[in-house]
């Protein structure tokens, strides 16, 4: 992880303890270049976790490291998720790090579990909301003293002015919800989770780069999400696995998180063969 903040609790006593990267772009390059060998040394693979909304400059350190480093053993992973999201999926890795699961395949596996991450905040504003498409009667109503709005950016982005009957579409399946309150004082997303029924709820201190996200810091984000190691495992362990063409890991999917090799590209058809012709 790239930040203290997104390193959750353990779910379980399984849970892989998360390694923080702190001040990526504050230390010297030389300071933070050994202590990224010293852990790729340590564990043998990393899988840096980094939210979307992380200052560029911690992004472009990432990059730098990796090219200093010239090593195919760490995978940089950005989901298009919200910090609280982001923080989410981390542990769930954390989660499958304990099992019999090789570097590629668990690197591999927050692409797919990304689809079953349900995240979104209630916002009291919209004015500077860029990340999910908001209308222009959104847009002036954001300026109405009072107004709240639910927003769902993943797995499909939603958007509602609170009041009456307002909802949002969650999960077809059994989850637990995670809420973390900024400065907004609203219960609303508690009761969505009661309509979503969720197993539980926990609450959670604001990541520091959800205000950046969401574009205001008068909100309260949550998140739904599989808690269950067993159900993580299964779901993973279930698809179909593929070598790397490059460098021979196994993955899920067709495009390798560690070389960043995509699939071969298709053998040419071979030449049909000339044919005689006799002479009429």
């Amino acid at each position: 992880m790239t930040s203290a903040d997104m390193a959750l609790p353990a779910q379980d006593e399984r849970t892989v303890p998360a390694v923080v990267l702190r001040d990526l772009d504050q230390r010297p390059l030389d300071h933070v270049l050994t202590e990224l060998h010293t852990h790729t040394e340590q564990y043998g693979y990393l899988i840096v976790v980094c939210s979307p909304a992380a200052p560029e400059p911690v992004v472009r350190r990432l990059r730098t490291l990796r090219s200093l480093l010239e090593s195919d053993r760490i995978a940089f992973f950005r989901p298009e998720l919200p910090p609280l999201g982001v923080a989410v999926l981390a542990r769930q890795l954390r989660q499958l790090a304990s099992c019999d699961l090789s570097p590629g395949v668990l690197a591999s596996a927050g692409r797919l579990l990304t689809h079953y991450v349900h995240a979104g905040a209630v916002l009291g504003s919209v004015a500077k909301l860029d990340r999910v498409p908001v209308g222009l009667k959104a847009h002036a109503k954001s300026w109405m003293p009072g107004s709240q709005f639910a927003v769902l950016a993943h797995p499909e982005p939603q958007l509602v002015r609170i009041g009456p009957g307002a909802t949002l579409k969650g999960p077809e399946f059994s989850t637990w919800m995670l809420v973390a309150k900024g400065q907004l004082q609203t219960d609303w997303a508690a009761g969505l989770g009661t309509e979503w029924k969720v197993h539980g709820l926990r609450e959670i201190p604001l990541p520091a780069e959800s205000p950046v996200w969401w574009g205001t810091g008068r909100m309260v984000e949550f998140c739904s999400y599989l808690a269950d190691l067993s159900v993580l495992y299964q779901l993973v362990a279930s698809v179909r696995r593929t070598s790397c063409h490059w460098c021979g890991l196994d993955v899920i999917g067709d495009h390798c998180v560690f070389c960043s090799a995509g699939p071969p590209d298709p053998e040419p058809p071979a030449p049909r063969a000339l044919e005689r012709r006799t002479p009429a």
